[in-house]
């Protein structure tokens, strides 16, 4: 049995037992759904540890061995440009479909003074995640770290970046055995973080069935509760843009059968469902575009750590359902202009949200507050942003593998014929 059906059939497998824990009422069974979900955080824990190694490891290692740095940089071209259309296009698609869709719903009064009593019982805490959102300068800043050591230490991931890909270029301009010598170091990085993701990735099925069966006996079936529609409509909406835009993507910009495209991803996708962090399926990305999908070597190296790291498709759809959930439940009206700014702000902010749980949801601020809409209302999506996140970030993983097949458009390895399916 393929490690993808076993992966899935644990995800399945935990979702049902924690939704059956959670409807017994039985305190014995919740304890011991509570005392499994440290198996899954390990699981978590054991990945995001490869994460630093394989990032730096592949980054140095692909630049400086390039054997044709003009490779790397259309590559990088063709990434911005997708970035940017695929962005664009999630959060317009979100700001057409979203207000008819949730200005059906009827929000029962209480549950609308329910959902702001807790936004205002939350606001010290949403206040406090404002205000680690740094402004547009002292991002900038941040770009180039001080500390290279530090940024990973803290899993500043876009500073970390930086500095490898810096310091890839600068090993690049090195001249005869020094060259190979860094080379090699980095390489062998890498490849042993490899290693150390396929051991870690075996266990997988364990790992993802105790999350789901955590997640699910927490929530329950009444998790989505008073904001039904939101959390609904998110997860509708990803599941749709990702149907209709990125799976054709990798098909015809990247010329790989959809089928085999949609296989390929599904290890990086039950990573991402469960794990709600876009870096922590990074490795598995990194498995399914070298051994799965045969992408050249740049695209693992150099396009996927890049790009689990900036490109956020989920934030785009999210953040725009959000801003129209929240302006709904406080009784502003978007028009025309207003969701236009908003669609530009939500694309802006997307390429500086943290790979974290939920991590779409505290970069809202500015898009709220260019919106007129009360920052509060971060409270009332974080409490409820498990569900959404959840798709979210599969979308986000989805829309990496995607781009990195059309960014490669179908160039197979020489040495690496494409799988049979």
């Amino acid at each position: 049995m393929s490690l993808t059906t076993r992966v899935l059939i644990a995800l399945l497998a935990g979702l049902g037992v924690g939704l059956l824990v959670s409807a017994s009422g039985n305190p014995t069974l919740a304890s011991v759904a509570r005392w499994v979900e440290p198996v899954g955080t390990l699981f978590i824990n054991a990945i995001r540890m490869t994460v630093i190694p394989l990032v730096v490891g592949s980054l140095v290692a692909g630049i400086a061995g390039a054997p044709n740095p003009g490779a790397l940089g259309k590559v990088g071209v063709r990434a911005f440009a997708i970035f940017l259309v695929t962005l664009f296009a999630g959060a317009i698609f979100s700001a057409l479909v979203a207000p008819p869709m949730l200005s059906s719903l009827a929000i029962d009064p209480a549950a609308q003074e329910a959902l702001r009593a807790s936004a205002s019982s939350t606001a010290a805490t949403t206040a406090e995640s404002v205000q680690r959102i740094p402004g547009f300068a002292q991002w900038l800043i941040d770009l180039v770290p001080a500390n290279p050591v530090k940024a990973a230490a803290d899993g500043a991931m876009l500073p970390l970046i930086v500095f490898a890909i810096a310091f890839g270029l600068a090993v690049a301009q090195l001249t005869g055995e020094s060259r190979g010598t860094v080379v090699r170091v980095f390489e062998a990085i890498r490849d042993a973080a490899m290693t150390l993701v396929r051991w870690i990735l075996w266990t997988a099925p364990v790992g993802v069935f105790a999350l789901a069966l955590a997640l699910a006996a927490r929530l329950g079936a009444s998790a989505i509760g008073a904001v039904a529609g939101y959390v609904g409509l998110v997860a509708i909406m990803t599941v749709v843009f990702g149907v209709v835009v990125l799976y054709p993507m990798a098909s015809w910009l990247g010329r790989i059968p959809m089928r085999e495209f949609a296989q390929a991803a599904l290890p990086a996708q039950a990573v991402a469902f469960s794990s709600r962090s876009s870096l922590a399926a990074l490795p598995a990305m990194i498995e399914a575009a070298r051994t799965r999908l045969h992408l050249p070597e740049e695209i693992p190296s150099f396009f996927l750590p890049l790009a689990a790291s900036v490109y956020r498709i989920g934030a785009a759809v999210g953040q725009t359902v959000g801003v129209v959930f929240i302006a709904q439940l406080y009784g502003v009206a978007l028009g025309p202009a207003a969701l236009a700014s908003v669609v530009l702000t939500v694309v802006a902010t997307s390429f500086s949200v943290p790979g974290i749980p939920g991590g779409s949801i505290v970069i809202m601020a500015p898009v709220l507050m260019d919106a007129g809409l009360p920052v509060e209302g971060i409270g009332i999506l974080l409490g409820v942003d498990t569900i959404p996140d959840m798709f979210r970030t599969t979308i986000n993983v989805t829309g990496h593998l995607a781009a990195a097949v059309a960014v490669s458009r179908g160039r197979i390895s020489d040495n690496q014929p494409r799988p049979h399916t």
